[in-house]
């Protein structure tokens, strides 16, 4: 993985606006509607070409596909997977799941939130086994073409964890949990080696270890989940990535990619020495939001491993307010004081398009608004930590 060697280097969290024509043709074939296979992998070449490009364009050193061709970060697997179906049980239980104590405490504000349920949850409905690798080729070849175009600093893209799938795609044939969270480690090992073997960095997404404490395990104590839930989902996650190179990984953790109170989020220092225990070499975190915006404070108390990287969100993805890049390069600053210039990547708070919606929550042309100024905040604090920024 690239580091901040002579200057601090930006990237985001992997999801990024999707053009409409790509969005109608995504959300027909989820309704189920017979899409043209080879006007859809046309569509998303390039898309996928122009999403890099774009990202270069305003900045960023570390890109992705933008998570082009998915309908959303993790309901795509339902497409590559045997097991996963549409399934009404599925959908009564993802509704009940989706419920956060942010809604139970304020509905007044329920009533406002469009929530994720509104989508149909799948269910596995037998054995999990990756059958086809082809729409998984097909995107590595696609952003390899796309960046050897473009010629970033480096390439990464992302998978879910094995522990957030546990709440998109519903259980429904293994006996518990726990073995269906082994079983989904064991079935996402393909596509986690695929990504790190064409060359890119791994990005492994797993709010698990964060927002699903306020919905999924809204009935734990903070201790129930850390030690029943979250200690779990990480040894899946290194059992899933078992032999592969840890500077060719990254973990993102938040806490719902939604504007709300968050007034019931788990700490960071209840989940970050969990965190701190994955194989990756990075850890991606929201630190530009209003409810976790303090927590570099808490991250001076604790010993960070030596071997570890921090990717702080420095620009938040639920509002569009445009951060300015002195405000940008201050939060930088603050994450470079703790763990030294060379293992801080600026990065985005979460996702702009975590699942295709017709009402993006942040305008497309304020994305690159806010991707523009993390750039320019991250020269700001390169040259505040060198002195200046290298050409």
């Amino acid at each position: 993985m690239k580091t901040s060697q002579d200057r601090i280097l930006t990237t985001h969290t992997g999801s990024l606006p999707r053009p409409q024509s790509l969005i109608d043709v995504i959300l027909g074939r989820e309704k189920g509607q017979d899409i043209d296979a080879a006007a859809f992998e046309a569509a998303t070449a390039k898309a996928v070409d122009d999403i890099v490009a774009q990202q270069v364009a305003a900045g960023i050193d570390v890109v992705s596909d933008g998570e082009m061709s998915k309908p959303s970060y993790t309901t795509y697997i339902r497409h590559r997977v045997e097991g996963i179906q549409p399934d009404p049980r599925a959908a009564e239980k993802g509704h009940d799941i989706m419920i956060g104590r942010d809604l139970l405490a304020h509905p007044d504000f329920a009533n406002r939130r469009r929530n994720f349920s509104d989508s149909p949850f799948p269910g596995c409905v037998g054995p999990l086994k990756y059958k086809d690798r082809s729409a998984l080729d097909r995107d590595l070849a696609h952003l390899k073409a796309a960046v050897g175009k473009s010629k970033p600093a480096d390439v990464f893209m992302t998978a879910p964890s094995p522990g957030i799938l546990t709440r998109f795609i519903i259980n429904l044939h293994y006996p518990n949990e726990d073995a269906y969270v082994a079983a989904l480690a064991d079935m996402m090992k393909t596509e986690y080696r695929a990504i790190v073997e064409a060359g890119f960095v791994l990005q492994i997404d797993a709010p698990d270890l964060g927002s699903a404490r306020n919905n999924q395990y809204r009935h734990l104590s903070d201790d129930e989940f850390r030690t029943k839930i979250a200690a779990r989902n990480i040894e899946a996650i290194n059992a899933a990535t078992e032999g592969l190179p840890a500077d060719r990984m990254r973990l993102h953790i938040c806490w719902g990619n939604y504007e709300g109170p968050h007034s019931f989020d788990l700490p960071l220092l209840k989940i970050i020495d969990l965190a701190f225990k994955a194989r990756m070499q990075a850890i991606s975190i929201e630190a530009a939001n209003p409810r976790h915006d303090h927590e570099w404070e808490d991250l001076k108390t604790i010993k960070i491993p030596d071997d570890k990287i921090l990717i702080p969100g420095v620009i938040d993805s639920t509002t569009n307010f445009v951060e300015h890049p002195k405000l940008v390069a201050q939060r930088i600053g603050r994450y470079a004081d703790i763990v030294g210039r060379e293992r801080v990547i600026a990065g985005v708070d979460c996702g702009f398009g975590t699942a295709v919606r017709t009402d993006p929550i942040v305008a497309d042309s304020i994305v690159w608004a806010k991707l523009k100024a993390l750039s320019e905040g991250a020269e700001i604090a390169s040259k505040r930590l060198w002195g200046t920024r290298a050409a």
